[in-house]
């Protein structure tokens, strides 16, 4: 094998329905569904894809993670910091440790890779 996977297809594996860990509805009736595509040789990261609906989370991450948006947007607005407007294209990291709002303006689908602690 050259170490090179393809991602199976999303038919192929069941998604997780509920919110993720971290992850509280605070605004509308957001839904989402996450597909744990491929887990590294060593179990330290995952990598998927994941689609919200519109509404808003407050997200607490523990995690790193990189994040290339395939559709959708959304305003990430740090507890710290200024609102982030991401559009379909946009590829960003979310460092271990942000805490902030996810508002979900139109339906959401990203790839995402996860370094786990």
């Amino acid at each position: 094998m050259n170490g090179i996977l393809k991602h199976p297809d999303l038919s192929s594996v069941s998604p997780i329905m509920e919110d993720l860990n971290g992850w509280t509805v605070t605004a509308g009736n957001p839904t989402m569904k996450t597909w744990v595509l491929n887990t590294s040789n060593d179990g330290s990261m995952i990598s998927g894809y994941w689609e919200a609906t519109p509404g808003t989370y407050y997200a607490v991450y523990t995690e790193y993670e990189f994040v290339h948006v395939i559709e959708g947007k959304v305003i990430i607005t740090p507890d710290d910091g200024e609102p982030v407007k991401i559009g379909a294209g946009d590829a960003f990291v979310v460092e271990a440790g942000f805490k902030g709002t996810w508002e979900i303006i139109e339906t959401v689908r990203k790839h995402f890779d996860i370094k786990l602690s």
